[in-house]
C-alpha cells in the first residue's frame, strides 16, 4: 500500500511512490529522490497548509522519499501526496491500499489544479491503481477515464483500447486539504472513496461527450463560416481536399486576398475525432497544462472532440514549436496531433524552425534527445502555411499604380526560407489574388455552391470522405490518405487507363520528384473519395496536378 503520484514527462510521465518516515530527532523535513525546484519548496507549503487547515504538523524528523530515486522530480503536483503521506505516517489520516493523489497546495490549504491528470489516471489504471484524489478543477478531466463504463487505457505506444478494470475506478475531486482527509476517513470506514462527493461536485459532470456524440458529431463548435468569405473558390476547394485527406497545404498571394481568413475557418469543415483519437488528444493537452483561452488557470473540463487547430506566432522558438525544455514538454506540433498546425506569415518564422518541421512531417513523431535519453513525442499533424509573394506584399496585385518594391534578389531570399525539402512535403499549393468587386457583393445563395457554400455543407462531404478512409485503413496505423505509404499506392489507388496516361504526362512535363509523384496520387485518392469513387479518374488526377504545380517559385503568382 502507499501514496502514488504522477509527474508528466514528454508525451507520458512517471508514476512516483511517496514514502514518509518519522523518527525522533531535531524537527525538520528532508526530501530525497532527486527533488528539484518546486518539490524542495513543498516542505514549506505543506507545513503552512497543515497549520491553516487545523492540523498539527509533526514536530519530529521527517524523511520523505520519492521513488524511483534515480529520476529528477519537479512540479507542484506532489504537494498533496506529500501532505497525505506525512499524515499517514503520523497516524493523522488512514491510508490502506494503493491511491494516486495529485494537487498543488496553497498556504491556506486550498488545492490548485495541476497538469497531466488525464495521463496520470491512464497510467495508473494500467498499473492496477483504481482510486484517485484530484483537485476540484480537474474533476471533468479525471471523469473522462475514471467514470464507470467510460474508461480507456493508453499503453506505452500511445495506443488506446478498452480497459475493463477501469469500470471499478473511483475518484474524488477535492477543493482543500480538509476535504481530502475527510475522504480518506470515509474510504477507511466504507472501503472505497465516497461516491456522493463525486456526484455533488460541480465539475464532475463535465467529462464531455459519449462515443455516440463523438462519432455523430453532435456538438457545437464556435467558428466562422466559409460562406462569409467572398470568392476564392479554388482556395476553398483546396482546403476541403486538405481537410478530407489530412494533406499539407500552402497558400500565397498579396495581402487582403483572404489567406488567413479562410485558413482560420478550416476547423469548421473538419471531421470530428474518433473516440480513441479524442482521448489521445485530450491526454496530450492535459500533459501540456492549462488551456490559455482567457484565464491561465483554465484546465481541461471536457473531452476534446474536434481536431486541434494551433496557430503560434511567428516569433515562437524552436523549442516552443517542437517541444522540449529541461523536463521535456509537448510543443505546438504535438498539441496539433490529429489536427492542424497553422503557420501564418510562414516566411517570418525562423528558418531553423521551418526546416525542423521536415522530419516530423515525414515520421509523424519527433525524438528529442537529452542527456537522460531520447523523448519521443507524437506529431501527426497537417501543416497549413500562408505567405505573401514577397516581403512588401505587392507582387501579383492587380490594377495598382505602384508595383512590387522588392528586387528579384529580395524576393528570392524571402522565398528561400521555405527550402525545397519542406515545400516538397506540401501536397497542395494555391496562389490567390484579392477578390474582385463583383465577388465581394451579395450573400449566401443555395444555388451558388462554389463561392458562398456554407461550412456545414462542405463538412458533410469531408466527413463522408473521412469515414471511407477509416474503413479503408481499419486495423492499420494509417488514418488518412496523406499517410498512404508509397508501397500501397498501387493497390489502394486504382486508376483508369486515361487517368494513368494523363498522370504520367503531367509528371514528365512538370519534372516532379518521387515524393511529388506519390503526393499527387494521394491527393487524387482524396478527391475520388470526396466523390465516393473507388476508381481514380482523369478529372481527379488533373485536379490534383493543378493543386501541386504552383508554389516552387514566388513568380507563379503572375500566372493566375
Amino acid at each position: 500500500m502507499g501514496v502514488f503520484t504522477y509527474m508528466p514527462y514528454g508525451a507520458g510521465g512517471i508514476i512516483i511512490r511517496v514514502e514518509t518516515d518519522i523518527r525522533r530527532g531535531i524537527p525538520g523535513v528532508d526530501i530525497s529522490g532527486l527533488a528539484e525546484g518546486a518539490v524542495r519548496e513543498a516542505r514549506d507549503r505543506v507545513r503552512a497548509a497543515f497549520r491553516n487547515s487545523g492540523f498539527t504538523f509533526p514536530l519530529d524528523r521527517i524523511l520523505i522519499n520519492l521513488a524511483p530515486a534515480g529520476l529528477k522530480k519537479d512540479g507542484a503536483a506532489l504537494d498533496l501526496p506529500i501532505a497525505l503521506s506525512v499524515m499517514a505516517a503520523a497516524e493523522l489520516a488512514p491510508i490502506s491500499g494503493d491511491l494516486l493523489v495529485m494537487g498543488e497546495l496553497e498556504l491556506s490549504g486550498r488545492i490548485r489544479p495541476v497538469r497531466g491528470v488525464l495521463a496520470a489516471i491512464a497510467a495508473a489504471l494500467a498499473e492496477g491503481i483504481t482510486e484517485f484524489i484530484v483537485p476540484a478543477e480537474n474533476a471533468g478531466e479525471a471523469a473522462i477515464l475514471a467514470c464507470a463504463g467510460n474508461s480507456v487505457e493508453i499503453n506505452a505506444e500511445n495506443a488506446v483500447s478498452e480497459n475493463p478494470a477501469g469500470k471499478n475506478a473511483r475518484f474524488i475531486a477535492v477543493e482543500n486539504l480538509q476535504s481530502a482527509v475527510h475522504a480518506l476517513f470515509i474510504r477507511e470506514e466504507k472501503g472505497a472513496l465516497p461516491s456522493s462527493l463525486i456526484s455533488n461536485n460541480k465539475n464532475a459532470n463535465t467529462a464531455g461527450l459519449n462515443k455516440t456524440d463523438i462519432e455523430n458529431g453532435n456538438f457545437e463548435i464556435e467558428v466562422n463560416d466559409f460562406s462569409n468569405v467572398r470568392g476564392q473558390s479554388v482556395y476553398k476547394r483546396a482546403l476541403e481536399i486538405a481537410a478530407a485527406g489530412g494533406h499539407n497545404a500552402l497558400v500565397f498571394g498579396p495581402p487582403g486576398a483572404g489567406k488567413t481568413m479562410l485558413a482560420r475557418r478550416l476547423p469548421s469543415i473538419m471531421a470530428p475525432l474518433s473516440p480513441d483519437e479524442a482521448v489521445e488528444v485530450t491526454r496530450l493537452h492535459s500533459l501540456a497544462g492549462p488551456r490559455n483561452h482567457g484565464s491561465q488557470d483554465k484546465f481541461l473540463d471536457r473531452l476534446i472532440t474536434h481536431p486541434p487547430f494551433r496557430a503560434p506566432h511567428h516569433t515562437a522558438s524552436a523549442e516552443g514549436i517542437l517541444g522540449g525544455g529541461r523536463i521535456p514538454r509537448p510543443g505546438e506540433i504535438t498539441l496539433a496531433h490529429f489536427g492542424v498546425l497553422f503557420l501564418d506569415e510562414a516566411p517570418e518564422f525562423r528558418i531553423n524552425v521551418l526546416q525542423a518541421l521536415r522530419e516530423p512531417l515525414e515520421d509523424k513523431i519527433i525524438s528529442i534527445v537529452r542527456a537522460d535519453g531520447p523523448v519521443r513525442l507524437p506529431a501527426e499533424f497537417q501543416l497549413v502555411l500562408t505567405a505573401n509573394s514577397c516581403r512588401c506584399g505587392r507582387l501579383g496585385m492587380r490594377d495598382t499604380e505602384c508595383g512590387c518594391l522588392c528586387s528579384p534578389e529580395e524576393i528570392n531570399r524571402y522565398w528561400r526560407k521555405f527550402g525545397g525539402a519542406l515545400l516538397d512535403r506540401v501536397e497542395i499549393r494555391t496562389a490567390v489574388l484579392p477578390p474582385k468587386i463583383e465577388e465581394m457583393s451579395g450573400g449566401y445563395s443555395p444555388n451558388n455552391n462554389t463561392n458562398n457554400e456554407r461550412s456545414v455543407d462542405i463538412a458533410r462531404r469531408v466527413k463522408a470522405a473521412v469515414e471511407i478512409q477509416r474503413y479503408r485503413f481499419k486495423g492499420t496505423a494509417i488514418r488518412r490518405n496523406a499517410m498512404l505509404p508509397a508501397g500501397g499506392a498501387a493497390a489502394l489507388c486504382p486508376m483508369s487507363e486515361k487517368a494513368e496516361s494523363a498522370f504520367h504526362t503531367a509528371i514528365a512535363k512538370l519534372g516532379l520528384s518521387g515524393r511529388a509523384y506519390h503526393g499527387i496520387l494521394r491527393v487524387a485518392r482524396t478527391i475520388a473519395d470526396l466523390e465516393n469513387s473507388e476508381i481514380i479518374g482523369t478529372e481527379h488526377i488533373l485536379e490534383a496536378v493543378q493543386h501541386r504545380r504552383l508554389g516552387e517559385d514566388p513568380w507563379d503568382i503572375l500566372s493566375i
